[in-house]
Formats: C-alpha cells, sequence, structure tokens
C-alpha cells in the first residue's frame, strides 16, 4: 500500500511539475531573431550565405524585401531591404559567431578579400581575450560590425 502511496504521490507531481514548468517559459519568454536594415538585399544575403555560410530559411512573406538565414537552431537572422544608404556604425554593437578555427576562417576572407581586424582596429591582425579566446572583427557589406571568435562553449 506505501508503494502505491509514493507512486501516486510522484504521478501527481509530474502533472503538477509540468504545467509549472510550462507557464514559467511562456512567461518568461526567449531570444527568435534580429532583423537587420540593408541596402543591397542580394549582395548582403550573398555574404551571409557565402562567407559566414549561414543557411537560407523560407520566407513567408514572399514580397521581395526579405532574407532569413539559421543563426542557431530556432534563432534567425532577417536581412530587410529598406535602407536608403549605406551607414557608419560603432563596433560595440556588432553580432558574434564563433567558429572552429579562426585560422581557417582568415583563409575564407582572403579568398573573398575582406579585411579584419583586431579590437584595437588594426587591419589583418586577431586579438586574444583575457580568456585566451581568439578573435577578430569584420563588416557585412551595410557596415555592420561583426565579430568571429573561436569561444567553445
Amino acid at each position: 500500500m506505501k508503494q502505491f502511496l509514493i507512486l501516486y504521490a510522484f504521478i501527481g507531481m509530474c502533472f503538477v511539475g509540468g504545467p509549472v514548468k510550462s507557464y514559467a517559459q511562456v512567461s518568461k519568454g526567449g531570444f527568435n531573431h534580429i532583423a537587420l536594415s540593408v541596402y543591397d538585399l542580394e549582395k548582403s544575403a550573398s555574404f551571409y550565405r557565402e562567407v559566414l555560410l549561414l543557411d537560407t530559411l523560407p520566407e513567408p512573406f514572399k514580397i521581395g524585401k526579405h532574407k532569413w538565414f539559421e543563426i542557431a537552431p530556432g534563432f534567425s537572422l532577417h536581412l530587410v531591404a529598406d535602407a536608403a544608404e549605406i551607414k557608419e556604425h560603432n563596433r560595440s554593437t556588432h553580432i558574434c559567431f564563433s567558429v572552429a578555427s579562426i585560422d581557417d576562417f582568415i583563409d575564407r576572407l582572403d579568398g573573398f578579400g575582406i579585411v579584419y581586424y583586431n579590437v584595437q582596429h588594426e587591419p589583418g591582425k586577431v586579438g586574444t581575450r583575457v580568456d585566451g579566446v581568439k578573435q577578430l572583427y569584420i563588416k557585412d557589406p551595410d557596415g555592420y560590425w561583426i565579430e568571429i571568435n573561436d569561444e567553445q562553449r
């Protein structure tokens, strides 16, 4: 009898715990996507597809003004063709991608003729953070800064 009570108590906790957990996740929310305003949609899309090797996602609007890319499972980058001009952006506002090998990524950048910088803004140099992670910065066709590092999580 005691075993049945323990079993029923355990099953009851599972039913009570499920809704509480779901409510917490729904009320907290989560990161979904980032959108960047771009001047030349095809040029920018080519950069993210060919240089950063991001996979494209189906674009639901189908009006020719958007390109969507997967940046991580469940997270996406949306390029929106609505910039009237290319503007200068502050490097402190950037997105970051981690790669397995900075050296391999530099070879890729060299193949595309893309200049990279360290945190001191020295061209062609890679920096190393205090935690040992190597990092560099590049700009996309619209001047948005992108950090590339070799952090392994």
